[in-house]
C-alpha cells in the first residue's frame, strides 16, 4: 500500500474524520471539492492553510543532484566546464530537476577521491582528473602525449569522440557527461628558466605520468601533483615551478609565486564531468533527456570556446606584465624539445599492443577532424 502523501481532517457531527491522499493531485482535488462545499462540514481553517501549502511546496520540489567540485565557483574549471552544462539543465528542468553544486571541497578536496565519491553514491556528480587517478588513467594516458594536437579544441573533440565509443575501460562504471582537455600546459617558475638548460634540475610540479616522463627527460625532476595543492608547495620551496596553462596560473595562486614562464606545450590534462550510471538511471526519462541534451559534443564545444579565449587572455596577461620573462624556446631548444616529445610518444606506443593500437586511433581522429575543418 502507498504511503499517504498527506492528511488533513473534516469536522463531523461526532469527531473529526482524517482523509489520506498520495499525491499532490489526490490533494488538489480534496481541496477544489472543499470550496465547491462537498462536504457538509469545512475543513478547520488551519488544516486547509497546511493543505496548501503541502500540496504547493511537493509539487514545486524538483529531484535534486549534488555535484562535488575541489576547488571555487571562480575557477577556469567551473566556469568553462561545470556552469554552462549546469545552468542549462537547471534552467530548462526547473521543477523537474536541479543541480546543486558544492564547491571548494565541501564534499572533498582531494581530486584522486571524486570517481570514488559518485561510485558509491556520497555525491551524484564530479570533475574526474584521470591523471590523479591511477585506475582512470588506464589507455587516457594516450591524451595526455606531447606534441600530437594543435590546440585544446581539436584535442576535445578526439577525446569526446574516443570516449563516446566506449574506448576507455575505467569510464564504464559511469555516465560520461562530457570530455575536455585543457590548453597546452606550459613551465612556469621562480628560478630563472629562459632556456632548457636552465630548467635542468628544477622541481616541477607535472599533472600526469606522461607529463612526469617528458618533464625528467627535458632534465627537471617531476613531482606528481594535483593542481589544488600546488600553490602550497611553491610556497613552502618544496618545488620550484609548475606546468599549467596560461588560463589556470591566475586562479589557483601560482602566478604569485612565479615569474618566469616557458612556454613548451608540454602537454594537455584529459578531464571528465562524470554522473552515477545508477542514478542517471533512477531519473525520469525526461530528466534524461534534459541531461543528455546538455551533455557530449556541445558540453565539449562550449568548453573548448571558453578555454581558448582565457589562454589566450592569460598569455596576454603575462606578456603584458614587465615583472614576468615569457620565453618561447629558441629554434635549436625547440628542434631538442620536439626530440623528446617524439621519444616520449614511442617509448608509451611500443611499451604494449594496446597502446599502439590506441596511439593509431588517436592519429585517425586527428585526421579525420582536420579534414572536416
Amino acid at each position: 500500500m502507498a504511503r499517504p502523501f498527506g492528511r488533513v481532517f473534516v469536522n463531523g457531527a461526532s469527531k473529526p474524520k482524517a482523509l489520506h491522499f498520495n499525491d499532490c493531485r489526490a490533494a488538489a482535488s480534496l481541496l477544489t471539492a472543499v470550496d465547491r462545499g462537498l462536504y457538509a462540514r469545512p475543513l478547520v481553517a488551519s488544516s486547509r492553510r497546511a493543505l496548501v501549502l503541502l500540496s504547493g511546496a511537493a509539487a514545486a520540489e524538483p529531484i535534486k543532484l549534488k555535484f562535488s567540485f575541489f576547488t571555487s565557483d571562480r575557477s577556469i574549471i567551473y566556469q568553462a566546464m561545470i556552469k554552462p552544462f549546469v545552468d542549462a539543465v537547471n534552467n530548462e528542468g526547473k521543477d523537474l530537476l536541479q543541480i546543486d553544486v558544492y564547491f571548494s571541497g565541501a564534499i572533498s578536496k582531494v581530486q584522486a577521491q571524486q570517481p570514488g565519491l559518485v561510485a558509491e553514491g556520497v555525491a551524484d556528480l564530479a570533475i574526474v582528473v584521470p591523471g590523479q587517478v591511477p585506475e582512470l588513467s588506464t589507455g587516457v594516458a594516450v591524451m595526455e602525449l606531447p606534441g600530437l594536437f594543435r590546440d585544446e579544441r581539436e584535442a576535445s573533440g578526439v577525446f569526446a569522440r574516443l570516449v563516446a565509443a566506449d574506448t576507455f575501460s575505467g569510464f564504464r562504471d559511469f555516465v560520461v557527461i562530457g570530455t575536455f582537455m585543457s590548453g597546452s600546459e606550459n613551465i612556469n617558475s621562480r628560478k630563472p628558466l629562459t632556456s632548457l638548460a636552465e630548467l635542468n634540475g628544477q622541481t616541477i610540479r607535472v599533472n600526469n605520468p606522461v607529463e612526469a616522463m617528458t618533464l625528467e627527460k627535458l632534465g627537471a625532476v617531476p613531482v606528481l601533483l594535483a593542481i589544488n595543492e600546488t600553490t602550497e608547495e611553491l610556497s613552502q620551496g618544496k618545488i620550484d615551478g609548475a606546468t599549467v596553462p596560461p588560463s589556470m596560473l591566475f586562479e589557483f595562486g601560482i602566478s604569485r609565486l612565479t615569474s618566469y614562464h616557458y612556454m613548451a606545450h608540454v602537454g594537455s590534462a584529459p578531464v571528465a564531468l562524470v554522473m552515477s550510471r545508477d542514478k542517471f538511471a533512477s531519473l525520469p526519462p525526461r530528466a534524461q533527456e534534459i541531461i543528455r541534451k546538455y551533455s557530449g559534443e556541445w558540453l565539449t564545444d562550449q568548453c573548448a570556446k571558453i578555454l581558448a579565449v582565457r589562454d589566450a587572455e592569460g598569455l596576454a596577461k603575462l606578456q603584458s606584465d614587465s615583472r614576468r620573462t615569457v620565453t618561447f624556446p629558441s629554434q635549436s631548444d625547440e628542434a631538442a624539445i620536439q626530440k623528446v616529445y617524439a621519444s616520449v610518444v614511442e617509448q608509451w606506443a611500443s611499451s604494449n599492443r594496446h597502446n599502439r593500437e590506441l596511439l593509431e586511433r588517436v592519429k585517425t581522429e586527428i585526421a579525420k577532424q582536420r579534414s572536416n575543418n
